[in-house]
């Protein structure tokens, strides 16, 4: 039996640990599993020591205000670390934080498991070698993340992308369409204003903005907005309140609602992925305060910021950053991909083929076993230390 400790301090990274917990239960059910997490995680077995609810905030400027909050977590996860012991930490992403307590597990001589590792490919390129010095293994969800990571010899893999398997439809389209009471027949749009609740104050009014302007145009169209477990109902219909819109919140069978949807509108994130493996035409938004914008210019260097376009290596959907995020621009490139328009139908093509990028189905048991022999590994050389 292996004690596996998790640190996830995203929506996105509460997903994947809650996939890796399943798997790694049922290949050795007695494990203990326990750390920093949320919801998913706790679901799958893992007991959440540390809710990440309480520790979400994105933006250079908005970490720099809460590094107190940040470093009392570290301190408070290494006590963690010191009372039981890990066999292996897995760091699910979150790198400005998984990092800094990587170091500090490190020399306290727990193994590192690396899963999601930080993009040195788009900027901070150096942080790979010091990377590779501290994890023991490491597993990357993108074919295009290796490169960085050889060349400095990190003992990296890609093994496939588990959302290939998760993101799917339980229910055929018209008992989707039932269920979600929507008409085929006429255009349904995704609002997807993210998971942090900074993004949704900025993003959604924006959002929101273009809906009137596609609402007036099509006066049929109904909108949806999943709610993301992180952000209260009570918050969104405060901001949806002063527009006279037809907007169904929901918290369920997100997928087969965009098997439903004609046109996403999306804050940046692995939301944008999800669609696109849906293969639903999505405008991407992002927008951060002008001093994170600013200093993201100084280290960033990229041609797009959206995964379905970086996996594509070309802009296959569009994307609006900072001032370019308006009203206008928003509806203007929404309604270009709507259904029964050529656009739509190209960009649902593209995305189709950008998913065959991502590998075969079961990457997640592929990645539970490399984590148990990963401790296994680990565990020998103890021993043999010893």
């Amino acid at each position: 039996m292996y004690k596996i400790m998790f640190s996830a301090g995203e929506v996105s990274g509460d997903l994947h640990g809650a996939a890796i917990a399943k798997a790694l239960k049922k290949i050795q059910p007695e494990s203990k599993l326990f750390g920093f997490g949320g919801e998913k995680m706790r679901s799958a077995g893992v007991d959440i020591l540390y809710d990440m609810k309480e520790y979400n905030v994105m933006g250079f400027w908005e970490v720099l205000k809460n590094l107190r909050r940040m470093f009392k977590l570290r301190d408070d996860l290494l006590m963690v670390i010191q009372r039981e012991k890990p066999d292996l930490l897995i760091l699910i992403d979150y790198p400005d934080f998984n990092w800094r307590l990587a170091e500090k597990a490190k020399k306290l001589g727990v193994p590192i498991f690396s899963y999601i590792p930080p993009s040195a490919w788009a900027w901070r390129k150096g942080r790979a070698k010091s990377v590779a010095k501290i994890a023991d293994k490491i597993v990357a969800i993108f074919p295009f993340e290796l490169a960085a990571y050889e060349a400095v010899g990190a003992n990296i893999e890609f093994v496939g992308n588990p959302m290939i398997d998760s993101v799917k439809p339980e229910m055929d389209k018209a008992t989707a369409a039932d269920y979600f009471d929507a008409n085929l027949n006429n255009p349904n749009v995704l609002l997807l204003p993210g998971s942090r609740q900074q993004e949704v104050t900025i993003l959604l009014p924006e959002m929101l903005k273009a809906a009137e302007r596609i609402y007036a145009k099509y006066p049929e169209t109904q909108f949806y907005l999943p709610a993301a477990a992180t952000i209260s109902r009570t918050m969104l219909q405060t901001i949806i309140a002063p527009f006279h819109l037809p907007i169904r919140i929901t918290d369920t069978y997100t997928y087969d609602l965009m098997n439903i949807c004609d046109v996403a509108v999306a804050t940046s994130g692995t939301v944008t992925l999800e669609a696109a493996l849906m293969e639903l035409p999505t405008v991407v938004l992002y927008k951060m305060s002008p001093i994170s914008y600013f200093i993201g210019k100084l280290f960033i260097h990229v041609t797009n910021f959206s995964l379905p376009n970086i996996i594509a290596g070309e802009r296959i959907i569009p994307e609006l950053l900072q001032q370019e995020v308006n009203t206008e621009r928003i509806a203007r490139e929404m309604l270009a991909l709507f259904k029964g328009t050529a656009g739509g139908a190209a960009v649902k093509l593209m995305l189709a083929q950008t998913k065959a990028k991502l590998g075969q189905p079961h990457a997640v048991d592929r990645i539970a076993k490399l984590i148990i022999e990963t401790a296994d590994h680990c565990a020998l050389q103890n021993s043999n230390k010893n």
